[in-house]
């Protein structure tokens, strides 16, 4: 009975950051459907510029990961969350201005920032109070509050768009921002410093990043920048396809893959390890992306979001478990924030430069080749860490336990 307490998963503290990070990432997308309709309607914005106020958050979000990740060992863990939190709340202030578009620029790039802050925190934390036994399961939980966050968040922002009334999104948002920061407020946060050694430390990229982690983060890259193309392209296809209303039910379907596989993932990575899970996600991610490049009709376009999200739902989370797997206790932080810097970049970018192939290729040829790209990254993964799982894992696994 005793280990059994030991080994709890849903603590009070779980439950309320995992839902800090639901209520931040649905600002996030629910910012992201609705910026760019913003933009145009209120600064009479190009298309161009529109696609800037949408995307420039993803770059402030890269500079939230990269500063962050270097700090945890130097200031209060609980102190870092509840600024950043602060932080966030004034920054969704911001929008309620409506000065220009380059102070949209800035407020865009400095939410991201905050939202890049707040999120390595908490996945951070999360990492590091969840039980040995339970790491795979508990990531998988937590991270399918994010999950859930892109399914409803778009949803709630396409709704409210349609009524032109950006005062009462902003509101929502401003809502949202301030009950994460009273969960922020009452939630036990572990600290992360550690003592420092004396003398000067040379400025290096592992100060950075942790050079364990980026194996497994860059395969994260590759399979984001596939998943990437669906973000953002999936309604430009649909029109192409004349399957808009099925479009519509996307993410919802790729959301309650994800909610339905999650658990039963979490588990196998915790008993097994995560080749169980990262080879067949991979596989069911490449013949979704196939489903999809051959989808002509709404039955196999919404079985194509069902395969994608049980394979990269699952993938990220997996993926995000052995980069943290991997780290030396003390480098957690570091570890998290490599492994977000990858996905973000790869989702980030990902549009820019698929929307330059797109007019060579067309959608259907490039989600074609995308399932190639995915079938790659399989083989990229066994050579960078699948082979090596059992090797790399079991002394860590102990390592960690002893801690």
């Amino acid at each position: 009975m005793k280990s059994e307490n030991k080994e709890k998963l849903w603590t009070k503290d779980f439950i309320m950051l995992s839902s800090v990070s639901f209520f931040m990432s649905m600002v996030f997308f629910l910012l992201m459907v609705t910026i760019a309709v913003y933009s145009v309607e209120t600064f009479h914005a190009s298309t161009g510029e529109a696609g800037i106020a949408s995307g420039i958050f993803i770059i402030g979000v890269l500079i939230g990961r990269l500063y962050i990740g270097r700090k945890y060992s130097d200031y209060n863990t609980k102190l870092i969350l509840v600024i950043s939190g602060i932080a966030v709340v004034a920054s969704i202030f911001l929008y309620f201005i409506e000065w220009n578009l380059s102070f949209l620029f800035l407020t865009r790039l400095i939410h991201g920032i905050t939202f890049g802050v707040v999120a390595n925190t908490l996945a951070t934390i999360i990492a590091v109070v969840l039980p040995p036994s339970r790491k795979g399961e508990g990531i998988g939980y937590f991270t399918m509050s994010m999950t859930l966050a892109t399914a409803i968040g778009p949803f709630i922002g396409v709704l409210m768009s349609k009524n032109g009334n950006h005062f009462a999104i902003f509101f929502l948002c401003l809502i949202l921002g301030m009950i994460s920061l009273v969960f922020i407020v009452l939630s036990n946060v572990p600290s992360l410093r550690v003592k420092k050694m004396p003398g000067n430390q040379k400025l290096n990229y592992t100060q950075f990043v942790e050079p364990k982690a980026i194996p497994i983060s860059i395969v994260v890259m590759g399979i984001s920048f596939c998943y990437g193309s669906v973000l953002s392209f999936i309604n430009l296809y649909a029109s192409v396809v004349n399957l808009v209303e099925a479009a519509s039910f996307f993410f919802l379907v790729y959301a309650l893959a994800i909610l339905f596989s999650r658990p039963i993932t979490g588990k196998i990575v915790d008993a097994k390890g995560a080749n169980y899970v990262m080879y067949p996600c991979i596989v069911l991610l490449a013949v979704g992306m196939f489903v999809l490049s051959i989808a002509n009709t709404s039955f196999l376009l919404l079985l194509a979001a069902g395969l994608i999200g049980i394979g990269y739902g699952n993938i990220q989370s997996t993926a995000l478990a052995v980069a943290v797997k991997t780290a030396p206790p003390k480098q957690i932080g570091l570890a998290t924030s490599t492994y977000y810097i990858g996905m973000d970049a790869a989702i980030g970018f990902s549009p820019a430069i698929l929307g330059l192939i797109i007019p060579f290729l067309g959608f259907q040829n490039m989600y074609l080749t995308l399932t190639f790209f995915v079938i790659f990254m399989a083989f990229f993964y066994y050579f960078v860490y699948g082979r090596n799982e059992s090797r790399i894992l079991v002394p860590i696994n102990k390592s960690v336990t002893a801690r």
